[in-house]
């Protein structure tokens, strides 16, 4: 069986999954608070979780993407020079 020949090494694809996973976890901490019954105000829709360290974690994810894409793999390096 012939080698593929993938873009990306192991190595990105494990950088794109834990950026895939903060992603996911930015977004879970921003969701909730939302009222009770549909009609009344709840302040919690402004703790510090939701406006400040989830969107830290997701956009810690999404440079992370950045960084699995862009990231040389070491394997492909290998392959060039032999």
């Amino acid at each position: 069986m012939a080698k593929r020949d993938f873009a990306f090494g192991k190595e990105n694809f494990i950088i794109l999954a834990v950026a895939v996973l903060l992603i996911a976890i930015g977004f879970i901490m921003m969701s909730g608070g939302g009222s009770l019954d549909g009609v009344s105000f709840n302040p919690e829709i402004f703790s510090s979780r939701r406006i400040v360290f989830a969107p830290l974690v997701t956009v810690a994810g999404f440079a992370l993407v950045v960084v699995g894409i862009l990231r040389n793999s070491k394997n492909k390096d290998k392959e060039v020079s032999e």
